[in-house]
Order: C-alpha cells, then structure tokens, then sequence
C-alpha cells in the first residue's frame, strides 16, 4: 500500500465536484429540508417557562430555554408541537443524563467498569 494510506485513521476518498460552492448553496437553500425554526414555534406554543422546573422566562433570558424533543428525534417536529417541551437548559441537560444513566444501569453485557464481583 502507499504510504499515505496508513495512519492513526484511514483516510477517505475526497469526492471531486464540478459544482461550485455558490452552486452548492444555491442548492441546499433551495431543498425542502424540514424547517428548522421548531424552536421559535414551540416558545409561542408552549410559552416561556420551563416544562419541568416552571422556571418563568422573559425575552431578555429565553436564550436559556430550550427545546426537548419527548421522542429524542430533532427531525420530528410536528406543526401541533406534540413531540416537544421547553425545558431550561439545567434541567434540559439533567434530562439527558438521567438517560444516560438509566441505559447505563440497566446494561446486561458484562461487568460494569468499577463494580466488583
């Protein structure tokens, strides 16, 4: 093998373009993607407050508000907002954990790092 294919990470094939870049954003703006504005609409479903703590937030704070996909998919954003729930980003990000955790505890291939025998 050459010499540049061997490394810590094997090394990709570069896909050539003839497409320029402004080609290439001219296209992806065009593309009917799923709006990406579901953050915006959930604040005026929802309102600004906090779905698990009730922490109220103004237009000066929401920035610390978030939204939380119920079924963990970001793609699903139904326009009725049923798959979301705003959260501030503390107990946004202790929502994750505790996911993390539980999947974490409830594992059954093995011994666990740190648990002893």
């Amino acid at each position: 093998m050459v010499q540049d294919e061997w490394g810590r990470y094997p090394k990709g094939k570069k896909r050539s373009s003839t497409k320029s870049v402004d080609e290439v954003i001219k296209e992806l703006k065009s593309t009917n993607a799923p709006r990406m504005d579901y953050r915006e609409r959930s604040l005026k479903i929802h309102g600004f407050i906090c779905a698990k703590c009730g922490r109220e937030f103004s237009s000066k704070d929401a920035h610390l508000l978030t939204v939380h996909h119920k079924d963990g998919n970001h793609l699903n954003n139904p326009p009725d907002g049923s798959n979301w729930e705003n959260l501030c980003v503390y107990c946004h990000d202790d929502e994750h954990s505790r996911e993390l955790l539980g999947k974490y505890l409830t594992e059954d291939d093995g011994e666990k790092p740190g648990s002893r025998r």
